[in-house]
């Protein structure tokens, strides 16, 4: 007997968690060059503190992402998109630490003489990381949408919803 399956299964963990840090870094990034071009305080203290708190959320995203991996990496038709996925992830986690680290010792005035090349390097890594983040977010939604990762495909006449 077909039957729906509950919906707090451990592959739906990665999609609950990874919209809000994928949302945070982008906007962070966002932020950080409306500070530079309009050299507000505002806009730098925001970039800042929405990069260090999606990187946190990168990081649950990622180990969220590591649990989905173990059950639907068996499912899906090519397990090489799945990689890619996982490999890009790490990427995004590591650019976007090294900001996160940057800002941190920053603010705690380790770069007083060099600021102008921390914000180049800032702004840099920012847009790289966003440009891995939205292909690894083209991936991700790759697996789901074309090989149905963690998603329940109902039978045709969905007689399970009716049992």
């Amino acid at each position: 007997m077909t039957h729906v399956p509950d919906f707090w299964r451990t592959e739906i963990w990665h999609p609950l968690f990874v919209h809000f840090p994928l949302a945070i870094l982008l906007f962070g990034t966002l932020c950080i060059l409306i500070s530079i071009i309009l050299q507000k305080k505002f806009w730098a203290d925001m970039s800042k503190l929405l990069l260090v708190i999606g990187t946190l959320g990168i990081w649950i995203t990622i180990y969220t992402g590591d649990l989905a991996d173990s059950v639907v990496g068996r499912k899906i038709c090519d397990p090489t998109v799945l990689e890619t996925h996982e490999a890009n992830a790490y990427i995004v986690g590591v650019i976007f630490s090294i900001i996160s680290i940057i800002l941190i010792l920053e603010y705690f005035s380790f770069f007083h003489k060099a600021k102008k090349i921390v914000s180049i390097i800032l702004v840099s890594l920012a847009l790289i990381g966003s440009g891995f983040l939205i292909y690894t977010g083209h991936l991700g939604a790759h697996l789901v949408y074309q090989q149905a990762a963690g998603v329940h495909i109902p039978s045709e006449d969905c007689h399970e919803f009716f049992d």
